[in-house]
């Protein structure tokens, strides 16, 4: 069937295949010898053809069964060369279309590249929830069973057809090798965020597929298909009945959705397969980036410095410079306490040898680092009395303000809100605050909230309301409206004297 994609003239066989390929799409089921010439040209064949060529192509293509030729009795001749050029007309057969759409698709799959769409899952789910209600309308038309059964098999073979290419895209790119490191880390980067953002909410998307499944699956599967067969309005057909043909496809096609989000037999969906190759993919791709940054922070490995060494060393002239090289490849030079002198070197003349020359002081921190040490003056220590002074002054500041508040505020005893006057905003600060801690705490038997402040020298105990009065506490920043609230505020364990008492009563 594909025996004309190779050869010397591939070329022009696949050409005469799209030409009739594009015929097809204008419904134009038969070209005769000039009207394929025409094709040719209009498909890109701009190559010197001539008419004995174009019929030995067209009988190969016969002969491989991939065209049928037959005679075109209902046209006028004038001539016997208008005959011989106008009675026969070519088609594609089966093969020959199987054949196109398979090079097709190659094609397709060829310059396609895969993608993890999430929008497909929520598109599936939609389909599905459509099919349900639909099934459970006696009313529904068929037609649209069968639109809506299509569309969902549509979404799911993207997924899968999508899922394939990328995976394998993904396992191509984990064994990629010898590209330019930068775009290749950026790539990898790149392909690890699409992950991760794939990965958000998989869980859950695909627990809603599942859902959406078994709702279909109570309404009962061979219904739907039944009246999805009846809505496809199948043409009548002399060999075997291609309803059953029909039907058997699309049990295939809703056994393949059930694999995906709810296998019958229990095991494990694929989609969470999916969800665990996201996950090895990131780990593996995040392992080559930091492969790929460690081999960028030096210049090259000691692999590629050992074979540069050994280069150097077959192209040395002579034994002299090999002992040169080895002593300046592996460090047979000085020590590196050598340009250590002695505490007075005039002491000490310059040709005196080294066994003879009196020990000099290693430091160290020599031995350990390879430094020396380095003594400097010792740094200024900064006087920090003043910032002291003032962070005590503001301190004692804030706390005067806080007794300040703390005795304004309190009562001695259990006072009405409008009994409290105008305030400072500081103080309005501080009984807001009071206030807070007092409606979120939980009320007693009685109704009555009780509340301490931070440090526990303040406790405040509001009552509830007893009538629907308000309040208006003004401050030079603004005015606060609120329930004419009863509140006790003073030092915890103390009682509220007897002149409050009555004046709360």
């Amino acid at each position: 069937m594909f025996r004309f994609t190779t050869g010397d003239r591939a070329e022009l066989y696949g050409a005469i295949l799209q030409a009739f390929g594009a015929a097809n799409e204008r419904l134009e089921t038969a070209l005769g010898l000039d009207e394929v010439r025409g094709r040719l040209r209009a498909v890109g064949w701009l190559d010197a053809l001539t008419d004995e060529d174009l019929n030995e192509a067209l009988k190969r293509l016969q002969q491989w069964q991939l065209l049928d030729v037959v005679q075109n009795h209902a046209e006028n001749y004038r001539t016997a060369e208008e005959y011989e050029r106008r009675n026969l007309q070519y088609s594609l057969t089966r093969r020959g279309e199987a054949a196109f759409a398979g090079v097709q698709h190659a094609l397709a799959v060829l310059a396609s590249t895969g993608a993890l769409q999430t929008a497909v899952l929520e598109a599936i789910t939609d389909r599905l929830d459509e099919l349900y209600r639909l099934l459970g309308e006696p009313a529904s038309a068929d037609r649209r069973i069968f639109s809506t059964l299509q569309e969902l098999e549509a979404h799911l073979e993207a997924l899968l057809d999508n899922t394939k290419a990328f995976n394998g895209e993904l396992q191509r790119l984990l064994r990629a090798e010898g590209a330019d490191l930068t775009v290749f880390r950026e790539v990898k980067a790149a392909t690890v965020a699409y992950l991760q953002e794939f990965l958000v909410n998989l869980d859950r998307r695909g627990h809603g597929v599942a859902a959406a499944v078994a709702r279909v699956e109570t309404q009962s599967v061979s219904i739907l298909h039944e009246r999805a067969l009846r809505g496809a309005e199948l043409p009548p057909a002399t060999g075997p009945d291609a309803g059953l043909a029909w039907l058997e496809r699309r049990r295939a096609r809703w056994a393949g959705l059930q694999a995906w989000f709810l296998p019958n037999d229990g095991s494990r969906p694929r989609v969470e397969q999916l969800h665990d190759v996201a996950r090895r993919a990131i780990v593996s791709l995040l392992q080559v980036l930091d492969r790929i940054t460690e081999s960028r922070r030096r210049s090259s490995s000691a692999v590629q410095d050992f074979r540069e060494l050994a280069r150097w060393f077959a192209a040395a002239p002579s034994e002299q410079d090999l002992h040169r090289l080895w002593s300046s490849a592996f460090g047979l030079g000085p020590a590196r306490h050598a340009p250590l002198t002695h505490p007075d070197p005039e002491l000490i003349p310059a040709s005196t040898p080294w066994s003879d020359a009196p020990p000099v002081e290693v430091s160290a921190l020599l031995r350990t680092s390879g430094r020396t040490e380095r003594f400097s003056r010792t740094g200024k220590v900064r006087d920090i009395a003043e910032v002291k002074s003032a962070r005590a002054q503001q301190a004692r500041l804030e706390r005067a303000q806080l007794e300040a508040a703390w005795d304004h505020l309190a009562t001695d005893g259990p006072v009405r809100l409008s009994a409290i006057g105008e305030l400072d905003h500081t103080v309005f600060e501080r009984l807001l605050d009071l206030l807070g801690r007092a409606l979120s705490a939980r009320p007693d038997r009685h109704g009555t909230r009780r509340a301490l402040t931070g440090d526990g020298r303040v406790e405040i105990m509001l009552h509830p309301l007893r009538d629907d009065r308000t309040v208006t506490l003004r401050t030079p920043h603004g005015a606060l409206t609120t329930g004419d609230y009863t509140l006790d505020i003073r030092t915890p364990g103390t009682q509220p004297t007897t002149a409050h008492r009555r004046a709360a009563g």
